[in-house]
């Protein structure tokens, strides 16, 4: 057991934010934290890096927190540089000061040896360059470049100073410093927030291979999927623990309420059953003993409590179109877009109640699509027209940025005035603005809030074209469900931008993708786009084709020219990996044979007193591990192709 909690409560005021808290870690474990917005998961985050104390809860039973050793606890919070002025390569590489240290340490352990080569002295080096390597001291300086990388940072960026990167860049420097640390515990709060699909995509595999453990608070569903093997579920102030990943946890919940409400059902009926019997036959004195018998079968039984009902509290709005629109929604035509320089160049063809979901990469042009659709951005060149009887509603995620002293009802009111007080307040209900929460300020809303508040405004006015920018920031998982559901019984159009790959795939039916300056147009979904990416990433020609829609315009149905198809033999395509992958474990035999060749000369009695020779040596260990890292990386990927082709 790596870490515990046990019996632990915490409160802010008289609130009880959690109670009976029992929480454990175990080895290397990939822990999700989930539940609503305002349920304690970040608290509970708190609670583990010692931010927050436990108090004692309601029982006799005395609060404790256990661990092994001394785990180091990561925790990417607020930023707070402590110099805004030094460079992104400075400030990351403050995190390697550590193993700087212990390098220059074993360089000077070894030049020791020049002079003193003991058995002691020996065994000293010997224990720290284990532990150097071991703690990734070869290769640390290779892992802070992928990270960098990854994580969309450019050669001129990182002599950048601080102050010049936005909030959502300090986040990801603050994360890239994180994990360079290499806590042994690493807890991350919303940790794809930010990122973009395809470094998320990264971030899982880095995080399932992360050899610490990690604990992650996340509405990403697909990402909890990925790198979760235990689910923590916080609900009514409980947690409870599940195997498995995010999908297991919703079967397991689900069979666990099932079965709970049986067995309570059977057993209150078995009560009712024996109660009647005692009621019955307590007053006849030749049934006394049987009545008596009865009751103490009541008293012994081990009572089964009602299943808690699930907390599933959410928006709702029965909406659809106030009128149709043409079945020609919108035509754009080589339209680029951009501010001071083309960001790239779309032609599009949206039929009336198509789902056109937008992925791609931050910064290459999503958002500045759908503005410059709704006349907030003006276009380079090209054109765009929308069809006739077109109704537009548009959210901007800057929406859950919105500032304003009046009240939530005050606000709606201005945008609606002819409804009455019952009316507004109505609408604002069925969107989470009950009771006294339609007095709140909207300064004090929190951004999940806002959000409900613009599309409660948005969907009051009925258009048949939804232009959405990422509606799902903010909103917990039960929200985004709701959204998910009630997009998909839209009957108008819907274009929309997400990160939220999960979103994506239960709405979108056809993908306008972002990548390297051009935007290509796959006209099915998520799913299929997957498999797509899967096939090539396989050296298979892909099932279906894409539209370039970038430097020309696509056909109407989503098709483009011809290309010639290619045909792979998969048995060929077996052997041909196949030998591939012996190669590469032959030559990975070879070097590793000869690296512990190199490792016994470096004790050789005749080499202790000749420190250039040892340098040599270390040397020539040093560039053979790092080039068995890279075969080792060549070898993992040819082995994962090989295995789904078998």
């Amino acid at each position: 057991m790596l870490y515990q909690i046990c019996n632990g409560a915490v409160s802010y005021a008289d609130n009880v934010i959690l109670h009976s808290i029992n929480f454990e870690i175990r080895n290397t474990e990939k822990i999700a934290v989930v539940g609503r917005n305002g349920c304690g998961k970040t608290t509970l985050l708190k609670l583990i890096a010692g931010e927050v104390e436990p108090e004692k809860n309601d029982g006799d039973e005395d609060v404790w927190i256990a661990s092994s050793g001394k785990p180091e606890i990561g925790y990417l919070k607020q930023i707070a540089f402590e110099d805004p002025s030094v460079t992104l390569e400075q400030e990351i590489r403050r995190v390697f000061a550590p193993m700087e240290q212990r390098k220059a340490e074993l360089e000077a352990a070894a030049k020791a040896l020049e002079t003193d080569y003991s058995e002691e002295k020996v065994q000293r080096y010997t224990a720290m360059e284990e532990a150097f390597q071991a703690d990734g001291g070869y290769y640390f300086e290779k892992e802070y470049e992928v990270l960098i990388r990854k994580f969309g940072f450019s050669e001129e960026e990182r002599k950048k100073p601080l102050r010049d990167f936005s909030g959502g860049q300090q986040t990801k420097i603050a994360f890239i410093k994180l994990l360079l640390s290499r806590p042994d515990i690493l807890l991350l709060d919303e940790p794809t927030n930010h990122l973009d699909i395809t470094t998320v995509e990264w971030l899982e595999g880095y995080l399932k291979n992360y050899p610490k453990a990690v604990v992650v608070v996340s509405h990403d569903r697909m990402f909890l999927d990925h790198i979760a093997d235990v689910v923590y579920e916080i609900e009514y102030g409980e947690l409870r623990r599940y195997p498995g990943n995010y999908t297991n946890f919703t079967i397991r919940k689900r069979e666990n309420y099932e079965k709970q409400k049986k067995d309570y059902l059977a057993q209150q009926k078995e009560i009712e059953r024996l109660q009647r019997m005692v009621d019955r036959f307590k007053g006849k004195p030749t049934k006394v003993a049987m009545a008596r018998s009865k009751q103490k079968m009541i008293e012994r039984m081990e009572l089964i409590e009602a299943p808690d009902r699930y907390d599933l509290r959410t928006f709702h709005a029965n909406f659809q179109p106030e009128k149709e629109s043409g079945n020609d929604v919108l035509l754009v035509s080589a339209l680029k877009i951009g501010y001071d320089h083309p960001l790239s160049e779309i032609s599009l063809d949206i039929k009336k109640g198509q789902k056109l979901g937008i992925l791609g990469g931050n910064g290459l042009g999503k958002s500045t699509l759908l503005k410059t659709l709704v006349g907030k951005v003006e276009p380079l060149s090209g054109e765009y027209r929308f069809g006739t009887n077109v109704r537009i509603g548009y959210f901007d995620q800057q929406m859950a940025m919105y500032q304003s002293g009046k009240t939530v009802l005050e606000d709606y009111w201005d945008e609606f005035p002819n409804l009455t007080e019952t009316e507004a307040r109505s609408a604002l209900g069925a969107f989470l603005f009950s009771g006294e929460d339609v007095f709140k300020r909207i300064s004090m809303l929190s951004g999940g809030e806002k959000v409900r508040l613009s599309l409660c405004k948005i969907l009051k006015r009925r258009p048949n074209v939804l232009i959405l920018d990422e509606p799902t920031n903010h909103m917990d998982i039960v929200g985004k469900e709701t959204l998910e559901s009630m997009l998909k019984e839209y009957k108008g159009t819907l274009l929309f931008v997400s990160h939220d790959r999960y979103f994506v795939k239960q709405v979108a039916d056809q993908l306008l993708v972002f990548e390297d300056g051009a935007a290509r147009l796959y006209p099915f979904g998520f799913e299929d786009y997957q498999k797509k990416l899967d096939e090539e990433a396989a050296g298979e020609e892909p099932a279906y084709r894409t539209a370039p829609v970038f430097g020309g315009a696509i056909s109407q149905n989503g098709t483009s020219v011809s290309v010639k198809k290619e045909y792979n033999n998969p048995g060929k395509e077996r052997s041909r990996l196949e030998k591939k992958v012996q190669r590469a474990e032959e030559a990975l035999a070879q070097k590793e044979e000869r690296l512990e060749e190199l490792k016994a000369e470096l004790l050789r009695p005749e080499y202790r007193s000749s420190y250039s020779k040892l340098t040599e040596i270390q040397e020539a260990i040093d560039a053979l591990e790092e080039e068995i890292s890279a075969d080792m990386e060549v070898w993992e990927e040819l082995s994962t192709r090989l295995e789904e082709l078998c």
